[in-house]
């Protein structure tokens, strides 16, 4: 449903803005204004049917009208954005000079026609390639260095991070099945998932045994999860006991001592106001040890900094998820993505492994880290 309202402008604004101008760009002529109609008012038809029965109507008819309604809500932003570009270099041209080439207004027509099916043509190019970026996820590869203060530590540790897998309606039993084999075959000492497993609710997850697959997850140290703020829509609970399903240990606001090497601290997320203060879970533990926290909202660096923590592991972001929203990004978070370091705190920020609402990703990649950590 929320997905729906946010794309509510997009259903009363864009579209009609976009439908102006394929009407005006289109020869005035039944066979080519019929099938516009049809095309717009289908979509609408659609998406308002799923807006008000969504509640009412089987997964698979409501899976079928988000792909639709959600691949038509990217290729409208993509599309108003060239239309917007044009509407710029048109305004250039009447107002500052005429600098069209002749052969342009001579037929003029012709050229708006070709533009607009070269822009939806582009926009369809674009989601292939963004639908494909999802499918397939990198693996990145980030070497960090941690200190050895006291005792024993391996020379070197190797840890998968994931973060917003966003099981549900659109990342299914096939993707997590990837996410595993992926992981596997960089045969890691530990896994960590940092927040957002699930997406709205529980019920696709459990109805799949997708529980099943991540049992799947190798990791001699174990696999440990975090709670995102998904984790706490909808069926809180019924969340909770899944992901103890899954075989991961569930951390919220909690410490467990890895290998006697270094400490890991699984925050639970910032959305729960009432979490315990990074100092609170640190007091009693042994100072000489390195600490490792997994904090699904990139928020609290200074937090982490003050206490002395050496690497924290974030999500949430997604970096964006769709261009130009990278851009926005970096006005809201201190870092929005990827390595950064503040003090003797070292910061990964994942853009995540799957996806928010549409299963696309323009500007940005969904990414499995592989943490390569040496202790100097």
């Amino acid at each position: 449903m929320k997905v729906f309202l946010q794309s509510v402008f997009v259903q009363l604004l864009l579209n009609p803005y976009v439908f102006l101008r394929g009407w005006q760009a289109i020869p005035p002529k039944k066979i080519w204004r019929i099938p516009c109609i049809v095309c717009f008012a289908v979509e609408l038809f659609t998406y308002f049917v799923g807006f008000f029965f969504h509640k009412e109507l089987p997964d698979h008819v409501m899976l079928f009208i988000r792909y639709y309604c959600e691949t038509w809500y990217i290729g409208l932003l993509y599309v108003t954005m060239a239309l917007l570009t044009m509407e710029v270099i048109r305004l250039t041209n009447r107002w500052i000079r005429p600098w069209y080439p002749r052969w342009i207004v001579e037929h003029w027509a012709q050229t708006k026609l070709a533009l607009f099916f070269f822009m939806i043509a582009g926009a369809a190019a674009l989601l292939l390639k963004a639908h494909d970026t999802v499918k397939h996820p990198v693996v990145r590869h980030v070497y960090i260095t941690l200190p050895q203060r006291k005792g024993y530590l391996p020379d070197s540790l190797t840890v998968v991070m994931m973060s917003d897998l966003h099981i549900g309606e659109i990342i299914g039993k096939d993707m997590v099945r990837r996410y595993v084999s992926l992981s596997n075959a960089q045969h890691p000492d530990m896994v960590v998932l940092v927040g957002d497993l699930l997406d709205y609710e529980s019920r696709l997850a459990e109805e799949a045994h997708i529980e099943d697959d991540l049992q799947k997850l190798h990791a001699p140290l174990g696999v440990y999860a975090v709670n995102g703020n998904h984790e706490y829509r909808a069926n809180r609970h019924a969340k909770k006991e899944w992901i103890q399903k899954t075989g991961a240990s569930l951390l919220v606001d909690s410490v467990v001592l890895i290998n006697d090497s270094f400490y890991l601290v699984g925050r639970d997320d910032f959305i729960n106001k009432r979490r315990r203060p990074l100092h609170a879970l640190l007091k009693s533990l042994e100072k000489d040890l390195p600490v490792v926290v997994l904090d699904h909202e990139p928020w609290s660096f200074s937090e982490t900094v003050m206490n002395g923590v050496d690497l924290a592991l974030c999500g949430h972001t997604h970096n964006g998820q769709l261009w130009p929203y990278p851009l926005l990004m970096k006005f809201i978070y201190e870092c929005p993505y990827g390595y950064y370091r503040k003090g003797d705190t070292q910061f990964y920020v994942s853009s995540g492994i799957g996806v928010a609402g549409p299963p696309y990703r323009v500007g940005t990649v969904s990414e499995l880290v592989v943490l390569h950590i040496l202790f100097a």
